[in-house]
Parts: C-alpha cells; structure tokens; sequence
C-alpha cells in the first residue's frame, strides 16, 4: 500500500511511494506524448512543429504551479524545457513519419 508523504514512517515506505509516483508520471508522459502524434497528425506543415511562443507558455505555466505547490521553481523549469524540447524532437520525427507514409 502506497501512503502519502506525510504518513511515511520508514525509507521502504518513501521508497515505494517514490516508485509508484514514477509510474504514475510514465502514465501521464504516454498520454502527453500521444498529443505529440495527434499534433503531428493534424498539422499540414512541419514549420508549425516548433512553436516558441507556445513552448514559453507552456514553461510559465509550469513555472506558476511550481510556484504554486512550493516547488523548486529553477528544478521545474529546467525539467520543462528538456520535456518540451523532447516533445518537439518526437512529434517532429512523427511528423516525418507520417510524411514517409504518403505514396
């Protein structure tokens, strides 16, 4: 049984409610990930990939609910940048998947 942080009382305890939060954030990432291919999917245009005023807004908004939930901002930040970059580098190669599929 996973408890939350607060009612740990032994490493094994924190250790797998680490390990179960890990699993839970795979999860989120496969389904974040799975609207990389849907965008790379709809866009026509592969110029429209890389977003930069999206991307910065996806970052302050992350940047915000850090703040929100006392994190580490600066952790956070960086965190997103490498999860944005990536999810551009992924939807991009889907995209030119999607292109190699044409006849």
């Amino acid at each position: 049984m996973t408890l939350i942080p607060e009612d740990c009382q032994t490493m094994a305890e924190v250790r797998t409610g680490v390990d179960a939060t890990d699993a839970a954030l795979i999860e989120l990432l496969a389904t974040r990930f799975g609207y990389m291919r849907a965008a790379a999917r709809i866009k026509t245009d592969r110029s429209a990939v890389r977003d930069e005023a999206r991307k910065a807004q996806v970052i302050a908004n992350a940047r915000a609910a850090a703040a929100a939930h006392d994190l580490p901002e600066k952790v956070i930040t960086t965190l997103w940048e490498t999860l944005v970059e990536g999810s551009i580098a992924y939807e991009l190669s889907k995209f030119d998947e999607k292109g190699a599929d044409r006849p």
